[in-house]
């Protein structure tokens, strides 16, 4: 009896041992915004439900614009998102990223670093932390996670719904090159470099854990949802408000035209809605809607 006791006693000793700790990861993200009032409590809500931790959003409006106090209070009362006001700087998404990465990466396990118009998803997974604590992740420093670019469904006006509902097409040919990160934290000497591929030092892994540089578009599984367009409306808006990573003018809002016309149907009351909101004249896509195309696939290239 007694040497079944001190078995017992071993096995138990044994499992106590063995047995892993557990440990909660903890995540944030890292966003940059202007002019998002509209969007941007979907988007809290979204990574709130996906288990995220907390948001940073570095506040780009004009000085005396819009702020978004007004619309997520709750979230900031709550300290779920924390505001730091980046208002009237040009072009500052980069040292965003670099500013938000050292002040967190000893406090968080995984940061996120997107875009208010960005969505993740990971089949199979209504928890962020159940996807990154995966063992194929041991190794990973950076996971990088295509896009998937979302049409305007043809949708000339803002509706009030949220924009998950309002668009749901898929763009067919969509870009490998393009895409967000997740970067672990603890990583003292990163110094990011591109909002997209972040740095070129580091190898980063797909959403299976594998490291290349050549990724296959994953349009199944783990992939970050970009609504870039929206409706036409709404499109025009973004394209006067202007850009966090690059200087606004009428060559840069030109070729963002062709860009959402290569990514979109083009139509008579798209183009006319278009250049009356820019100022830009747009004959050569109304030659090209009396010549039948529809869209013009040449120039696929940065969101």
């Amino acid at each position: 009896m007694k040497f079944i006791i001190i078995l017992l006693d071993i096995y138990l000793l044994l499992l106590i041992l063995t047995k892993k700790k557990s440990y909660k990861i903890r995540v944030c993200i890292c966003t940059i915004g202007k002019k998002e009032n509209l969007y941007i409590r979907e988007y809290i809500k979204y990574y709130k439900d996906l288990g995220v931790d907390k948001i940073y959003i570095y506040d780009n409006n004009e000085i005396n614009g819009e702020a978004f106090e007004n619309v997520i209070f709750d979230y900031i009362k709550i300290n779920y998102v924390i505001i730091i006001n980046y208002r009237g700087y040009l072009k500052p998404q980069s040292k965003m990223m670099n500013t938000c990465y050292k002040m967190n990466y000893l406090n968080y396990d995984w940061i996120i670093f997107n875009d208010i118009d960005e969505f993740l998803y990971l089949k199979n997974y209504s928890n962020i932390k159940n996807f990154l604590k995966e063992s194929r992740f041991n190794n990973c420093k950076i996971i990088y996670l295509n896009f998937i670019v979302y049409t305007d469904n043809n949708n000339l006006y803002y509706e009030n719904k949220t924009v998950i509902s309002r668009f749901k097409e898929k763009f067919l040919y969509n870009n490998r090159y393009r895409g967000k990160s997740i970067i672990r934290g603890n990583i003292s000497t990163i110094n990011i470099t591109h909002a997209h591929y972040i740095t070129s030092k580091i190898p980063a892994c797909n959403g299976f854990g594998k490291i290349s540089k050549k990724f296959k578009i994953d349009s199944k599984y783990y992939y970050f949802k970009h609504y870039s367009f929206k409706s036409t409306e709404e499109y025009c808006n973004k394209l006067n408000r202007g850009n966090v990573a690059f200087d606004n003018n009428n060559h840069k809002k030109l070729s963002k035209i062709y860009m959402y016309f290569n990514y979109n149907k083009i139509t008579m009351q798209k183009i006319n809605m278009l250049e009356n909101k820019t100022g830009i004249n747009l004959d050569y896509f109304r030659n090209k809607l009396k010549n039948n195309k529809k869209r013009n696939l040449k120039m696929i290239y940065i969101l």
